[in-house]
């Protein structure tokens, strides 16, 4: 016979609506219609939209992203949610025609060269020919083959790492851009160990970068296919990123999740309900309080950090530590025939070393079907990141100028945009500085003794869309295990 206390209907809170939180609440629900067990979840977001920073809108046969425009396909969580959500069939890949991509340097645009393995090079001479790095360079990005790896412990920067394995120049003009337009952020600070790991352990498995990439090469051509081998690199969704958070919101709506949007979190209590049980007091702006059974902050780290300091000082006080960068992201549309001449690949980066306002530039509608008309060309451009946000305390219009002096500048463009559009985002990107792991550990440790607490989004454990929906999803599944075995010690 079912034991009566397991149909008491358990209250889980999730704070943070953007693509983290509504995974965590998405997932809480579907963990209780398997389980067949009642279950009220609350998702609360400050901002009136859903969403957080992926945000699409129509401009007449525009499709602008005002933040991410894609998601890795390697990483399979965004592709299993799509999946999931009946989404498969919306996505699409870039372009085929269209694949190169190319880094300004010493003056003019250079393309990436064959044989670059994410941001490592595994054949020499294309690197030799394309210019972007001199022969002395390439000559010590070959030492990798011949150097020993690192036996001594502890985190290290991207910028040590790369230095010491492929040489300074390689590190300024191949991978700081490639890094940047991932992180907006400094190779001096940010950590091997929390961004790249798997170039840490080529080093440990293999002595050599190169060496190691080459033979994962290899066992990939002759390897079973993954998730993702029928998918190019990256992939969006044919309407706009939004269609993934629209989607979810519907379901929630129809498995009965209350949907709290432009109300904000003011405080987070705890009480002790018995040993390793609790019961956690949200109180909110409009003057309410919501009391719950367990709680998923899908929050920036600064924001968490001040609904937990009254649970644990201590990982309030590292999770404040994590810093985060302040971007801006231009879009601007030509008429086609007015830029066709300059629109070449995909886009370009721009190493920090030129000393350039622009971080990168992506032809949008180059490298995305259907992004506009064929008579149209959308632009995007990418402004600010760490040491370079006072270029974006400029008005929109003086962030346009600027846009296009760069693409003036840079790509010979010279047209008139008949369009543009400026979004920023203030804080928006978390910096994985030196020792984040070891942070990050720790603050897991202080909250653990919190059973129903729970922590995720992109300033813990990637950045990226599928690592936020990866994050999310396994903080709502630890805390619907959590309330159900408190549940029945009830």
């Amino acid at each position: 016979m079912a034991d009566p206390r397991s149909t008491i209907q358990r209250h889980v809170a999730v704070v943070g609506g953007g693509i983290t939180g509504l995974t965590a609440a998405w997932t809480l629900t579907e963990e209780a219609r398997v389980a067949g067990v009642p279950l009220a979840c609350t998702l609360i977001e400050e901002s009136p939209a859903w969403g957080g920073k992926i945000r699409t809108r129509r401009v007449g046969d525009l499709v602008v992203e005002a933040g991410p425009d894609s998601f890795l396909s390697q990483k399979p969580w965004g592709l299993q949610l799509c999946d999931r959500l009946g989404l498969t069939p919306r996505i699409i890949h870039t372009n085929e025609f269209q694949k190169k991509t190319f880094v300004y340097s010493r003056g003019r645009l250079r393309e990436l060269p064959e044989g670059l393995a994410v941001i490592v090079p595994t054949k020499i001479a294309p690197f030799m020919k394309s210019g972007i790095v001199s022969w002395p360079g390439v000559a010590r990005m070959g030492l990798d083959l011949l150097l020993p790896r690192r036996h001594a412990g502890g985190d290290e920067s991207l910028a040590s790492f790369f230095t010491r394995r492929l040489g300074q120049e390689a590190f300024d003009r191949v991978v700081e851009p490639l890094m940047a337009g991932i992180y907006a952020g400094d190779g001096r600070q940010l950590s091997l160990r929390a961004t790249f790991p798997r170039f840490l352990d080529l080093e440990r498995e293999h002595g050599s970068l190169i060496r190691g990439m080459l033979r994962e090469r290899a066992k990939t051509q002759t390897g079973a296919k993954t998730a993702a081998g029928s998918h190019t690199m990256f992939v969006t969704l044919k309407g706009g990123l939004c269609e993934l958070v629209d989607t979810l919101v519907t379901r929630l709506e129809t498995a009965g999740v209350r949907l709290r949007a432009g109300i904000r979190v003011d405080s987070l209590r705890v009480r002790s309900k018995g040993p390793a049980r609790w019961a956690y007091e949200l109180s909110l702006d409009d003057g309410a309080s919501l009391a719950v059974d367990a709680v998923v902050l899908a929050t920036p780290t600064f924001v968490t950090a001040g609904l937990v300091r009254g649970v644990s000082p201590e990982a309030a006080e590292l999770l404040g530590m994590i810093p985060y960068a302040t971007t801006a992201t231009i879009s601007l549309a030509y008429e086609a025939d007015h830029v066709a001449r300059w629109v070449q690949g995909f886009g370009f980066v721009v190493p920090r070393v030129e000393q350039r306002a622009l971080l990168a530039a992506t032809w949008t509608s180059s490298k995305w079907p259907d992004r506009a008309a064929p008579q149209h060309t959308l632009v995007r451009c990418y402004l600010g990141g760490v040491g370079r946000e006072q270029v974006i305390t400029g008005d929109d219009a003086s962030l346009i100028r600027l846009a296009r002096e760069e693409l003036r500048a840079i790509a010979g463009l010279t047209a008139e945009p008949w369009y543009g559009e400026v979004n920023r985002w203030d804080r928006g990107m978390p910096q994985y500085t030196v020792g984040h792991v070891a942070r990050l550990e720790e603050v897991t440790r202080q909250l653990s003794r919190f059973t129903g607490l729970y922590v995720a989004g992109a300033g813990y454990r990637g950045i990226g869309i599928p690592d936020c929906i990866r994050d999310g999803s396994e903080a709502a599944k630890a805390a619907f295990r959590a309330v159900m075995e408190t549940g029945q010690a009830a």
